[in-house]
């Protein structure tokens, strides 16, 4: 039963003869005819208003039929030319690389030149605009040597940088990929790590409104174009926001899926049609799909398709039979594809010639005017996000070996043989004498060419080049300092937790005239987890709609506030979806020459861990902001257990260059440490990294910024001494280092030492165990460059009686970072092996890193140490339940 067999027929008759109608139709003309005019009916209904679920499929066919394509604009001849010399110096760039074993892909930009060069000739706006801010571009990652041939034909790249293709270590190369770290001036946006591309795409339309709505910057101009391969939507992160897209209408969103039907290893889909099943996912998602399969030879053949036999067959044929038509001779197409009488008399009508062309060259994707009017379809299309599903043959043009074949991906060079051949396909002027080395030219017309100048011509006309990096340095004012004197005079006995603290910071400093707005709050749907509910009234939830409603709380004073200028972006249960708008927030002082601070907060279990390969790709484009890992700890997260634990982030912080790491145990900490964050991301020398700061949800007292000389110097740094023994005595002696919230356990410890075994602790607060590493590293860098210089651990605790002991709630691996620079004997404790569930005392104890536990390993390192006898230890064990 359906949803319409619920609803009260007004008219049976009527109903029976709709249906009797049908019935004859597929009686007499076959069920394609009634499928076909049930489609038209469809459409005609759709074009009249009438409300109907839309169809997921077309046929496989353009959906701009050659009839009713724009005009084109440009000079086709001069436009082919120029992209026969990137095809050429492409491939030229690769084979030479490969002299020295370092890859590169050839087939990806072959596929997909004329779908780059229609929108660097006639679409992609350059930053000299109107808006400033041009258009962004995520290319697909491996057709970058054929943006390098580009920005070679325009003089922004010499032969020797071309030569430098993958050759990085002299400071001098050309990255692999899009990679904005390594070449800052040209790429925006890495893309190659597959499917996060066109998440960050969908996520920075969305942002572009976000600014725009917020009247920080008018992007109305802007437009996002992203790049994929249709292998690449099976990656979940590219289709991850399609519903976001279109939900907030995202027109200024445009996917071009290069469909050339094949992965690396082989077909996409080699029993079915990756077109129509991203066309279905796309429409479902509400995107306006657009298909350009077929070139200019298709159009007459089409149109003698009287019966629809063509239109079906092609439908019914699937990917890897379409590239076996692609590889074979015309004799194998006319018996394996026109079978049937219809079809057979409309080959008898084509030459050899043809059919190999229909079937070969003949691609929607490597046809200008097929593409310029799809991509015109898309730009001019409102109200919903556009797709374009371009078909191409991957390695076009690069002759038998390349083209269609499973292996192309893997073929990384052109024999001299081979290029004179794509010379004469591609009609270059290139003497037989260039090609007689072994060494393949590069071959440009000259500065003064007619192409060169068409070149620039038409990108002058779209508002300068493109791809471009441009950062205009904006440093932003200081934030006033009482926001961060609130929290360094402490909180009297008032019990808070450090989460609570952080908020309560951004929260003031969102109120600061000349940089509150610039705050971008991102939550992954626990905002009243974290106490930032307080904001809902006052920043309000961004929506593109506003609030259509009522909200159940409105009677409230913390009520739920959507807005279409609203501050906040509580982003829904996703971390990648989160992780995707902090990277357009965190860029947007190169994309749209506006700094803004964005302040993602999520469980910490769920950051690192979950969405790693995000924070990497947000390093590489030189994002900046705060990511603030919540509820952190593999052990203060009450009853939630084994998924919610979290023991390791700072571990996987660690290893991304980019992450400068802090672990506070109290709220002056905090204030110090994002004081310090704002100078150095956000004054006037702007660096290129971002925080991350673990904050944890058991309410602590929490004290006043000592007053003792260092102490603001030592937070920043990565270590300072908290509470010295008191009073200070003699031996037996010992060091605790304690991050985050084990500094209270490490506090209790040094009362139990001293009262019950005469044992004098002195006690450091560690903010940063990762910083303190990368300061060693650096100074043993600097001492095998012959220069002296004391790690910052080294001379903190050089003076510093008795062995160190370490201990915090992630796993030892985190603080046994610093333990070859501490000039004493060293041991540790953590949270190591899976969390679990019960209260954090139980949970302590598990672990033996609550206090007691910390009393018995202190007792243990002096023992080692000779400085107490060793049956101490034992009876510390006995008094407090230790075993095993």
């Amino acid at each position: 039963m359906s949803e319409l067999d619920q609803l009260p027929d007004q008219d049976a008759e009527e109903t029976a003869e709709w249906q009797a109608s049908l019935d004859a139709v597929v009686r007499n003309a076959g069920p394609d005819r009634a499928a076909y005019l049930l489609r038209r009916v469809h459409e005609f209904a759709a074009r009249t208003g009438v409300s109907l679920p839309g169809l997921l499929t077309s046929d496989y066919i353009n959906t701009i039929p050659g009839s009713v394509q724009p005009a084109f604009p440009g000079d086709i001849a001069m436009e082919s030319r120029i992209t026969a010399l990137n095809r050429w110096n492409a491939a030229a760039m690769v084979t030479r690389g490969a002299r020295f074993g370092l890859g590169g892909h050839i087939s990806t930009y072959a596929s997909a030149a004329w779908l780059y060069e229609i929108g660097f000739h006639h679409f992609f706006q350059g930053k000299d605009g109107g808006s400033g801010s041009g258009d962004q571009l995520y290319f697909q990652g491996h057709a970058s040597p054929g943006i390098y041939a580009r920005v070679f034909l325009e003089g922004r790249l010499s032969e020797a940088q071309l030569d430098g293709f993958r050759r990085e270590a002299d400071g001098h190369g050309l990255p692999s990929y899009p990679h904005p770290r390594r070449l800052p001036w040209l790429w925006e946006f890495p893309t190659v790590s597959m499917g996060l591309g066109p998440l960050a795409a969908i996520h920075q339309a969305r942002f572009n409104r976000y600014l725009h709505a917020r009247g920080i910057k008018d992007t109305s101009i802007s437009r996002v174009w992203a790049f994929l391969g249709d292998g690449e939507t099976d990656e979940p992160e590219s289709t991850a926001a399609l519903a976001l897209a279109a939900r907030e209408q995202l027109d200024n969103l445009t996917f071009v899926v290069n469909c050339n039907l094949q992965r690396l290893d082989g077909s996409v889909r080699p029993n079915s049609k990756i077109v129509q099943e991203l066309e279905a996912r796309f429409r479902g998602a509400g995107w306006n799909v657009v298909k350009s399969l077929w070139g200019e030879a298709w159009d007459p053949v089409l149109g003698q398709d009287t019966t629809g036999a063509l239109v079906h067959r092609l439908g019914e044929i699937p990917d890897a039979q379409l590239q076996t038509y692609a590889a074979r001779d015309a004799s194998y197409i006319r018996e394996h594809f026109f079978t049937g009488d219809a079809l057979s008399g409309l080959a008898a009508r084509l030459s050899d010639s043809r059919l190999t062309e229909l079937f070969g060259s003949s691609r929607g994707g490597h046809e200008p005017l097929k593409v310029y009017a799809a991509y015109q379809a898309a730009v001019e299309h409102r109200g919903a996000p556009t797709v374009v599903l371009a078909q191409t043959v991957k390695g076009h043009t690069l002759g038998s070996a390349f083209e269609s074949r499973n292996a192309n991906h893997q073929m990384k060079k052109l024999t001299m043989e081979q290029f004179r051949e794509l010379r004469d396909l591609l009609e270059l002027p290139i003497p037989d004498s260039a090609l007689s080395g072994d060494l393949v030219p590069y071959w440009h017309p000259g500065e003064n060419s007619e192409e060169v100048r068409y070149l620039h011509e038409r990108r002058a006309a779209l508002g300068g080049p493109a791809p471009l990096r441009r950062v205009v340095p904006k440093p932003l004012k200081q934030p006033p300092s009482r926001p961060f004197e609130n929290l360094e005079k402490g909180f009297g006995h008032q019990e808070v937790a450090t989460t609570m603290a952080l908020v309560r910071l951004v929260k003031d400093l969102m109120r600061d005239e000349e940089t509150g707005r610039r705050w971008v709050p991102i939550i992954p749907d626990e905002a009243r987890t974290f106490g930032m509910e307080s904001l809902f009234p006052s920043a309000g939830i961004y929506s593109p709609d506003g609030q259509t409603y009522e909200p159940v709380d409105a009677d409230q004073l913390l009520y739920y506030r959507e807005a279409k200028n609203g501050q906040l972006i509580d982003e829904g249960i996703t971390e990648a979806g989160s992780m995707a708008e902090f990277t357009a927030a965190a860029t947007s002082y190169a994309t749209h020459g506006e700094p803004m601070i964005p302040f993602y907060i999520f469980y910490a279990m769920f950051g690192f861990q979950r969405t790693g390969d995000q924070f990497w790709a947000l390093a590489d484009q030189l994002g900046r902001g705060f990511v603030i890992g919540a509820t952190a700890g593999r052990t203060t997260m009450t009853g939630e257990g084994l998924q919610h634990a979290d023991g390791h982030s700072h571990l996987l912080a660690s290893t991304n260059p980019a992450a400068v790491s802090y672990d506070p145990a109290f709220a002056y900490e905090i204030a110090v440490i994002v004081r310090e964050g704002l100078r150095r991301m956000y004054g006037e020398r702007p660096e290129d990294v971002f925080y991350y700061l673990t904050v944890y949800n058991e309410p602590k007292e929490q004290p006043a910024v000592p007053a003792a000389p260092g102490v603001e110097e030592g937070i920043v740094r990565g270590i300072y001494l908290f509470r010295p023994a008191d009073p200070a005595g003699p031996e037996p002696r010992i060091q605790l280092l304690a991050s985050g919230t084990a500094i209270h356990w490490a506090l209790d410890a040094q009362e139990l030492l001293l009262s019950q075994w005469g044992v004098h602790a002195d006690v450091w607060s560690v903010t940063s165990w990762t910083e303190l590493r990368r300061d060693a590293l650096d100074a043993d860098r600097t001492r095998l460059r012959g220069e002296e210089r004391v790690p910052y651990v080294t001379a903190a605790l050089a003076d510093a009686p008795g062995p160190v002991l370490a201990v915090s709630d992630w796993m030892r691996q985190v603080p046994d970072q610093i333990s070859q620079w501490v000039g004493h004997d060293y041991s540790s404790l953590g949270t190591d092996g899976f969390g679990l569930s019960d209260t954090r005392d139980a949970v302590r104890r598990y672990f033996r890193v609550d206090a007691e536990s910390i009393v018995v390993a202190a007792l243990d390192g002096l023992a080692r140490a000779d400085a107490i006898d060793p049956e101490t230890v034992v009876r510390a064990r006995e008094r407090y339940g230790w075993r095993g």
